[in-house]
């Protein structure tokens, strides 16, 4: 079983500094939190881009910070999010593709998300695929529900992707698949050969869902923008304690915790300088 890849989502659009105390805001705070999930055993972190007042913000020029500031501090993998936050147009969401990132989410449909909904039209999904090309970015293929998948393999089929993909499960989402063991099963069993694939479980099913994707030979999401929680009714202190939790875990069950260039090998990743 190949090495496990744990991805640490930062921050997220939605969660507030009133949930969550430790939450990272600034490139600065976002950058410290990388390193030290980083040195948790993360080898990818997903991160949002915020205003100084902690509101969502796709300014390329916060990314471009943000991402300098990991740089310097460690070599994890960035991944940026298309996903913005909900109601920002296609246009502000594909803005930090352009500054070429190692790695970009891309979510494969529409989904009512709480009380709002999550809009993703095919043309601008599409779009979005030919950027990322472009740009040389590994794209991770978001998926909410099991629609998703069929318009990934639509994909596959007329060219628009090419080779293995990496996926990721987001389950719990209100109005997206629930975060049940039976749901994550079924996604796996539909990932075509050769793909890679993660599961971000959202709240209370962010541990559980991330100990059977180790079992199952998947990789794992954890992090404030899905869960910001150790343990029922008490807080995590920082995206590095679930970091560690999940590596000892995975330590336990006899799978070792990749790096970040082994991160890239296998997801085929291009290093940049």
């Amino acid at each position: 079983m190949e090495k496990l890849i744990i991805t640490a989502a930062l921050n997220g659009a939605e969660v507030t500094r009133a949930q969550q105390p430790a939450l990272p805001i600034t490139p600065e705070e976002i950058a410290s939190a990388a390193e030290e999930c980083c040195e948790a055993g993360a080898s990818i972190v997903h991160v949002h881009a915020r205003h100084a007042d902690g509101t969502p913000t796709q300014d390329k020029e916060t990314y471009r910070a943000i991402m300098a500031a990991v740089r310097r501090r460690c070599d994890v993998i960035v991944q940026v999010s298309t996903g913005g936050a909900v109601g920002m147009s296609a246009a502000e969401r594909l803005a930090p593709v352009t500054l070429a990132p190692e790695m970009a989410t891309l979510s494969m449909g529409s989904v009512n998300f709480g009380d709002g909904l999550f809009e993703n039209r095919p043309a601008d999904m599409e779009a979005f695929a030919r950027a990322m090309q472009q740009q040389g970015v590994k794209i991770e293929l978001e998926i909410f529900d099991t629609g998703m998948l069929s318009t990934v393999q639509r994909w596959l089929k007329s060219g628009l992707l090419q080779g293995p993909q990496h996926f990721d499960f987001v389950l719990g989402i209100p109005g997206g698949m629930a975060g049940t063991h039976q749901a994550l099963m079924y996604l796996q069993s539909q990932v075509p050969q050769q793909s890679t694939w993660t599961v971000a479980g959202i709240g209370a099913a962010q541990l559980s869902l991330g100990t059977l994707a180790i079992l199952l030979g998947g990789h794992v999401r954890v992090g404030f923008e899905d869960n910001v929680y150790y343990r029922k009714g008490e807080l995590a202190s920082s995206n590095a304690q679930l970091v560690a939790r999940m590596a000892r875990i995975s330590a336990e069950l006899g799978r070792s915790v990749a790096t970040p260039n082994e991160a890239r090998a296998i997801l085929g990743v291009a290093q940049r300088g």
